[in-house]
Formats: structure tokens, C-alpha cells, sequence
């Protein structure tokens, strides 16, 4: 079973070597690290461990808690194996590669970046209007009209457009319940204005269990966001191959 785990690190050499060395002698692997954010209090790093057979989540909560100054913000179930896309570059390497596609190909990879579990592209088509138009695998319904094609979104959820990206939590305006149960977080980031239209759209991205959204995170959202709108806005102003 593997695991991701986010870590806030104290400002000291060694500090992750501690960790990785009382991990490894509770026969727990560790298959990747990601720095999130540094700064002069130390580091957020999230770790995707993998446990023994029969091994227990409280094993690696105990193992890395051991460790003087280390303290664990989260920790949630993570599937093995997925895409390739796993950081910023390799989606930038697929938006580039697939210019006509890119805002499908953020919706459908820019959770994974996140380790989040998926995430939407939203296009306010009206004031009080906005609609589903890009999913991920797994994305949830946001409350819709069933019979609007694409999916109306509830408007109590989030307001189009937005004037920059930012994390959304339970006091941000409509929540399901079961969201608040699932200890769900969200960023959100406009993705700019779509070829021959006023219309604004944004891809909003869940993550379930959490951690929340950092702002080092919800900036590399905005980022990427903004590197798939201009890939799309270049598209558009080419000239037609002859």
C-alpha cells in the first residue's frame, strides 16, 4: 500500500536524512519526494512511501514523528503506479506536444501533478452560468442540471472570472457535506479567456484527505494555467497550415 506523505521539516541538516533512516528501519520505502515549499522555518516535502506487506499507516505516522522537530500534516492513501506526468515540467512537455488539445490535457493531468484526485475545466458562459467543459477521471458532480450539456455547475460554488488563483475551503461558499467529510481541498486558477468568446474559464482541482493547497502550490497552479491559455491563444492566432 503506498502512501503520501507531507512533511514539515525543521531548518537543520540531516533533518530528512532522519527521517528517510527511521523510515527505512520500519521497512517503509520511499518511492519519491517533491520539495513544496522552503522557507526560513524549514521545508514542506511530500513523500510517497510504500509499506510493507500488512503494514500499518500508523507505522509510518509513528516513524517519522521519531525524528526531533518533524511533524506530519498529512498522510492519505496514494495509487500506485498512474501516469507519467508527475511535475510541472513533464505537463508543460505535454501542453506543448499537444497545442490543439492542451486545455483537455491540463483538466486531465494537472491533478496528478498535484497528487490531487482530479480536476475540472469551468466556463462561465453567462452571468449566474457556469458549466463543466473539461473532466478528469474521477471528477465528481458539482451539483448541476443534469439535463445542460455541457454540466451546470452550481453558482454558489465559485464565482467567473476570476482575478487570480487562490485555495477554497468549507467557508468559500457552497460545500456538499460529504466533502467536509472527505476533509476536501481545492485550488482554483483562471485559465484565461477562450478564442472568439468573452467567456472565462478556470480548472479547479480537488484533493480529498488533503493537505491543503499551499501558496507555493496554488502559484504553480496559476503557472501552469496560464502557460495552457497562452498555448491556446497562440494556436488560435496561427495562420492555417497551407
Amino acid at each position: 500500500m503506498s502512501y503520501l506523505l507531507r512533511l514539515v521539516l525543521p531548518d537543520r541538516p540531516g533533518a530528512l536524512g532522519a527521517v528517510a533512516t527511521a523510515l527505512g528501519q520500519a521497512g517503509i520505502d520511499i518511492v519519491s519526494l517533491s520539495v513544496v515549499e522552503r522557507g526560513a522555518r524549514g521545508a514542506v516535502d511530500d513523500l510517497v512511501v510504500e509499506l510493507p506487506p500488512n503494514g500499518l499507516a500508523d507505522t509510518v505516522l509513528t516513524a517519522a514523528c521519531s525524528v526531533p522537530g518533524v511533524s506530519v500534516e498529512s498522510l492519505r492513501p496514494y495509487p500506485a503506479g498512474g501516469v507519467g506526468i508527475r511535475d510541472d515540467l513533464d505537463l508543460v512537455e505535454a501542453l506543448t506536444a499537444r497545442p490543439d488539445d492542451a486545455l483537455a490535457v491540463l483538466t486531465g493531468f494537472v491533478g496528478a501533478v498535484f497528487h490531487a484526485d482530479w480536476a475540472v475545466l469551468l466556463e462561465r458562459v453567462a452571468p449566474g452560468d457556469i458549466r463543466v467543459v473539461e473532466s478528469s477521471v474521477g471528477a465528481p458532480d458539482l451539483g448541476g442540471d443534469e439535463l445542460t450539456s455541457p454540466k451546470k455547475v452550481r453558482p454558489e460554488l465559485l464565482s467567473l472570472p476570476l482575478d487570480r488563483a487562490r485555495g477554497l475551503g468549507a467557508d468559500s461558499g457552497w460545500f456538499p457535506p460529504r466533502w467536509s467529510a472527505l476533509g476536501m481541498e481545492l485550488a482554483v486558477a483562471p485559465v484565461g479567456t477562450p478564442p472568439g468568446g468573452s467567456s472565462e474559464l478556470a480548472v479547479l482541482v480537488g484533493r480529498p484527505g488533503g493537505p491543503r493547497f499551499r501558496a507555493s502550490e496554488v502559484q504553480r497552479l496559476a503557472h501552469l494555467a496560464g502557460i495552457a491559455a497562452t498555448i491556446v491563444r497562440n494556436r488560435h492566432a496561427s495562420p492555417a497550415p497551407t
